[in-house]
């Protein structure tokens, strides 16, 4: 893909869900509204599913390319399970948007995704790391995706931090894909999911008029997950490096509330990043460090691409650091 053909599917990307996003409102308003509840930060009834627009432009400006551009894409096939597997985790958090499932029948349904993805829509010689053997590292493939799926889902809690989360990651993986870092399908589905939440970005904004919704939080998850396994397939330090603000927030704060025996499956605030909000930090404050450090990170990542192991560790451990800093300064906001 060109850059010019890039720019133009991503625009095109944001202005499908946004155009969608003003269509379904109504609609959300009346069937989809959240409610607050204990993990929330807002404090009146808000309509969720602003999702269902971005997968659906994602899928939209996809077909797109396959239809003016087919040369672009080399297994559609491939690309065709892994959307299938999405829509199938919009379709589940749809669900739980309007009538909240259970947390373990939910965690099953997103496993099977996951494996779906993992056993038919990767390559079957992709090795990330080949010195365990294979069904060992699908094992570990399959948890670190299932977490992300979840990950992005549990993150998802004030205006604007899946934007900044998922856009910096998308952007960095389509200009690696630029580079030839990234297969060209997958490069392909970062600039289509980059785009389709810029378009839902005006929508999130605070005080945000639209919520993403697990209808959209869980497929986004699945998208990243089986990007970044491409991406490590001959990357690993980028592909650790890019997500990492996320899995140290929502990871640190898990075993934070298992050692407290706390019930994992409830709604809470403990995440860093709520922290912030809830001792004063604003909004924009927080979500500007988020996304600051993950430009950070996408720094790092693309420095990794060309550098020796030596150097790829020093990268990893200044990102580390980065998101150290981070965390700090929201555990660290004064109460107002």
């Amino acid at each position: 893909m060109t850059t010019a053909t890039g720019i133009l599917v991503l625009l095109a990307a944001a202005a499908v869900t946004a155009v969608l996003i003003v269509l379904l409102q109504p609609v959300l308003q009346r069937y989809a509204l959240a409610r607050p509840n204990a993990r929330s930060s807002h404090s009146t009834p808000t309509p969720q599913g602003g999702g269902i627009a971005v997968m659906l432009a994602a899928i939209a400006a996809l077909a797109g390319v396959a239809l003016l551009a087919p040369n672009t894409l080399t297994e559609p096939w491939r690309l065709a399970i892994v959307f299938a597997a999405a829509g199938a985790l919009a379709i589940v958090g749809a669900t739980d948007d309007i009538r909240p499932l259970e947390a373990w029948p939910r965690l099953a349904l997103q496993a099977i995704a996951v494996v779906v993805v993992l056993a038919l829509a990767l390559p079957a010689d992709l090795r990330v790391l080949p010195m365990l053997p294979w069904w060992v590292e699908r094992v570990l493939m399959t948890i670190a995706v299932l977490w992300l799926v979840n990950l992005v889902n549990f993150m998802d809690g004030i205006d604007w931090m899946t934007v900044a989360e998922v856009v910096p990651v998308t952007a960095a993986l389509a200009y690696f894909g630029w580079r030839g870092a990234l297969p060209a399908d997958a490069t392909t589905v970062a600039v289509v999911l980059c785009g389709a939440m810029l378009g839902f970005a005006p929508f999130n904004k605070p005080v945000a008029q639209l919520f993403l919704g697990d209808v959209g939080s869980l497929p986004i998850g699945l998208l990243l997950g089986w990007l970044l396994v491409r991406l490590a397939e001959n990357h690993l330090a980028a592909a650790v490096l890019l997500p990492l603000y996320y899995v140290a927030d929502a990871t640190i704060t898990l075993l934070r509330r298992l050692v407290r025996g706390d019930n994992i499956t409830q709604a809470h605030r403990s995440h860093y990043y709520q922290q912030a909000v809830d001792h004063g930090m604003s909004v924009y404050a927080v979500i500007g460090g988020i996304f600051t450090t993950n430009v950070a990170l996408a720094v790092l990542a693309s420095a990794t691409l060309t550098t020796p192991p030596s150097l790829q560790v020093v990268a990893l451990l200044c990102g580390a650091g980065v998101v150290t800093v981070l965390l700090l300064r929201f555990s660290r906001a004064k109460r107002r």
